[in-house]
Parts: C-alpha cells; sequence; structure tokens
C-alpha cells in the first residue's frame, strides 16, 4: 500500500487523524508532517514524522518521493479567529500550501483531501439547514480561503483529474487537543474550565447556535470518504457534515449534569461573534449520507459524557504524576 501523508498533523484534527489512520493502516503507512518541530509527548511519535513547510513545493515533492506517498489529507491552515487577526499571513499559509499540494499531487497522481469548513458561507448563505449547493458570501479571510481552496480542488478534478475529495467541517470539538484560534473554541474549553474550575466565561452569546461536530466523527468521515467509490461522488469539494447543533446556553446545561456547580459568564467578543452570526446554524449533509453513507456516531448527550470522562481521566492522571514528583 502507497503510504499516506498527513501535513499540519501537530493541529488539533492532525493530532487526532495521525493516530486513527495508523491504527487503520498500520503505523509505517502514515507520515505525519508539519511546519513545527515534532513534539516528544505528541499523539504523532509513533511513527514517521518530517518537517515539511507546505508553502515550499519542493518539501511536499521530497517527502512524496521519499515514502511513496499516494493520498495527502492537507491539514496545515490558520483558523479563523487568528486569521482575522492576521490575513496576510493566513492567505500566504491557507492558499499557498493549497496551490502547492494538488500541483504535486497531479504530477504524482496523488488522492488530496482538503478540510473545507461552515466558514465558507456568509451572512446571505441560509443559515438553517444550509443546502449542498448554496450562495458562498463569507466575511471572513478564513471562508474567503476556503470557498477558494473548494474550487481550486474542483479545477484540479476536472482540469487535471486529481482526485481531490472535501468535507465542509461544523465547529469541531476534541478532547485530544487544546483550541487552535477558532470561532467555535468555546465548546472545547468550556470543558477544561469546567472540569478545573467550575466556571468558564465564554466569548459567544448563550443564543449563538451553531452547527458542531465531536472530532472521532470528522476523523472517520474524513476516512470513509476517502475509501468512498469515487464514481459516486457528486460533491467532492466539499461535502456538507454535521452531526448535532447547539448554542452555549444548551452546551452549558449538558455539562451541568455532570458538573452541576459549573457556572457560566458571558463577555461577548465582537469580532468572534460577528463571525458566529454569518455562519450556518444547521447544515444539510443529505449529500454526504446518499454519496458515501455519512451517518454520525456523537450527539450533544453521547459527546459530553464522552469529553468529560476523557478529560477527568487526563486530569487525574496529571495529579497523579504531580504527586509522584
Amino acid at each position: 500500500m502507497k503510504r499516506v501523508l498527513v501535513t499540519g498533523a501537530l493541529g488539533q484534527i492532525g493530532s487526532e487523524l495521525v493516530p486513527a489512520l495508523r491504527r487503520h493502516y498500520g503505523d509505517d503507512v502514515v507520515v505525519a508532517s508539519d511546519i513545527r518541530l515534532h513534539r516528544p509527548d505528541a499523539a504523532t511519535d509513533e511513527g514517521h514524522f518530517e518537517l515539511v513547510d507546505c508553502t515550499r513545493s519542493r518539501e511536499i515533492d521530497a517527502v512524496v518521493r521519499r515514502y511513496d506517498v499516494g493520498t495527502v489529507y492537507h491539514l496545515a491552515a490558520v483558523l479563523s479567529a487568528v486569521a482575522e487577526e492576521r490575513p496576510s499571513f493566513a492567505w500566504d499559509v491557507n492558499m499557498g500550501g493549497l496551490y502547492r499540494v494538488p500541483e504535486v499531487a497531479r504530477q504524482h497522481r496523488l488522492a488530496v483531501f482538503f478540510p473545507s469548513s461552515i466558514g465558507a458561507f456568509g451572512p446571505s448563505t441560509p443559515r438553517d439547514q444550509t443546502p449542498q449547493v448554496t450562495i458562498q458570501r463569507p466575511t471572513t479571510i478564513y471562508g474567503i480561503s476556503k470557498v477558494t481552496g473548494e474550487l481550486l480542488c474542483d479545477y484540479s478534478h476536472r482540469r487535471f483529474g486529481v482526485d481531490s475529495r472535501g468535507l465542509r467541517f461544523p465547529g469541531l470539538i476534541s478532547a485530544g487537543a487544546l483550541p487552535g484560534g477558532g470561532t467555535t473554541d468555546y465548546a472545547v474549553e468550556i470543558f477544561h474550565q469546567a472540569i478545573r474550575y467550575r466556571h468558564y466565561t465564554c466569548f459567544l452569546r448563550p443564543d449563538s447556535c451553531l452547527d458542531m461536530m465531536y472530532m472521532p466523527d470528522a476523523v472517520r468521515a474524513m476516512i470513509e470518504l476517502m475509501e468512498a467509490d469515487p464514481e459516486r461522488l457528486l460533491n467532492r469539494n466539499a461535502f456538507n457534515v454535521t452531526a448535532m447543533s447547539f448554542t452555549p446556553a444548551m452546551l452549558a446545561d449538558e455539562i451541568r449534569k455532570h458538573v452541576p456547580e459549573l457556572r457560566v459568564d458571558y463577555e461577548v467578543d465582537p469580532v468572534r461573534q460577528s463571525i458566529a452570526d454569518s455562519w450556518p446554524r444547521s447544515l444539510d449533509d443529505s449529500a454526504a449520507c446518499e454519496e458515501w453513507g455519512w451517518k454520525p456516531h456523537y450527539d450533544l448527550e453521547s459527546m459530553t459524557r464522552d469529553m468529560i470522562e476523557q478529560l477527568g481521566r487526563r486530569l487525574h492522571s496529571v495529579k497523579q504524576e504531580g504527586s509522584r514528583s
């Protein structure tokens, strides 16, 4: 089997995708890469790791040749809130890498996965049950880069036959990675703060409803899409996928079933609130369901329970390590 390359492997998605791919295909098959030095405690430390700047075609090409890569999961990107603070940097990273990865894929006949986002939509998009094909006029540099990425991957497929595929992810909630500068980060931060301090100050309004997904579902969706029969795929770049929709207040209420003492305050960040207000409240994922059998495993209740259990075990382990030192 040809190897699988993951760019941005130390990020929020990559830190969970790489171990999942290694369990699925074997440690030797998966090559993790990032522009940052490999952390010795990272979840990606069980196999191949390469330092790669995705804005440099030669570095991507060298790794593809060295490891005989057949598929690239291109995850390297700057997320929404950080991108608004540094738009020029975000454009260089998000678009510089995305242009070069499909070009290397064209030369070596690689399959490419590209993660799009609900950020690819804007305030003129229908916010409830957002259709698979609809108007996309995002108002952030992050969203603009995602729409451009979808179009570029479609172009690479039509013009050069690159097997490019993508998903429009909702907000992603992870027990394995800390927030990385996204607008939906509150849905991760609140768990850490609830378990540690029983208090959280949220940067979105309590009634801000957004589409969300638990990371195990997101990882499974990526792998299932890349293994799907290409003849069935009509909406390659990119499929709407969803699992649940909720507000900060709804999430806090669900967490209180496990942490009754949780207190939540609200100090709204105008930038992140304006971004959230431009994104869908819910997505229509019927195309993904019909074309490659997508179905989420986690809802708000089961995701919350699993997050509390995982983070609780991790905190207990840290305390035990501290008491022994």
